[in-house]
């Protein structure tokens, strides 16, 4: 068990506290284990409401899902190893290739109208990246990138992937961060359609919580982003 302490806390400068003061409200729904069809049901109730009404806050759900395996809408099933019919598998319209959820394992979901944003696509990529770059150095994990890829990598490992959709400026799907979850799982496909190891934290920080990962993740997005977030029920969403 390690004795190391994560650093959860920014260092906050004068300008740091006045920009905070200027953070538009958001929303963060924190469900805990979500079956993927459900959640995917949920973003896009979620993402249909935010185009018919722009006054709508951000939303960003952070959650788990039970194993699972995804492709997004242009996928090759040729990196998909297992037999298809022996996995839970969904097609769905996110771009990227093959990759999988399952416990231990964050999940990100946002609902942004990127017209209070940039309506930049390639920036709100990289800004996701920043976010998740700025978790694992909280966790004293030296993150970073890789030219010509998405997502964020620490030595030769990957930790985290991201695969989105934006419908007029309102995006969908999301990122997905490997703390401590079944590594063994991702032998079932070519992961991103990347022949790269995949990683977790649980590898470089061992004894992680993923309470405290979620939290931090949380609190990273609101900075990075500029938002400041209430935390809600499904309720509240009125799923």
């Amino acid at each position: 068990m390690s004795t190391r302490r994560p650093n959860l806390q920014p260092k906050l400068g004068l300008a740091s506290v006045r920009k905070e003061a200027q953070m538009q409200r958001a929303l963060l729904f924190r469900p805990g284990l979500v079956p993927y069809t459900v959640a995917l049901d949920w973003q896009r109730q979620l993402l249909a409401r935010r185009v018919a009404d722009r006054g709508l806050p951000d939303v960003l759900m952070l959650l788990e899902h039970p194993p699972v395996y995804t492709l997004g809408q242009g996928a090759d099933l040729k990196y998909v190893l297992a037999d298809p019919g022996e996995i839970e598998l969904h097609r769905v319209e996110r771009g990227g290739e093959v990759t999988y959820h399952g416990p231990g394992q964050i999940v990100g979901y946002p609902i942004l109208d990127l017209h209070n944003h940039q309506r930049d696509l390639h920036w709100y990529l990289r800004t996701l990246e920043e976010v998740l770059s700025e978790v694992l150095v909280r966790f004293g994990i030296k993150a970073g990138r890789r030219e010509g890829l998405t997502g964020v990598w620490v030595e030769e490992r990957k930790l985290a992937a991201i695969g989105i959709k934006v419908s007029r400026w309102v995006t969908m799907h999301g990122f997905a961060l490997n703390v401590n979850p079944d590594l063994s799982a991702f032998e079932a496909i070519v992961p991103c359609g990347l022949k790269a190891p995949v990683g977790s934290m649980a590898q470089f920080y061992p004894g992680v919580d993923l309470t405290t990962v979620e939290s931090t993740v949380a609190d990273c997005f609101a900075r990075v982003f500029g938002l400041k977030f209430e935390q809600i029920s499904a309720l509240e969403l009125r799923f």
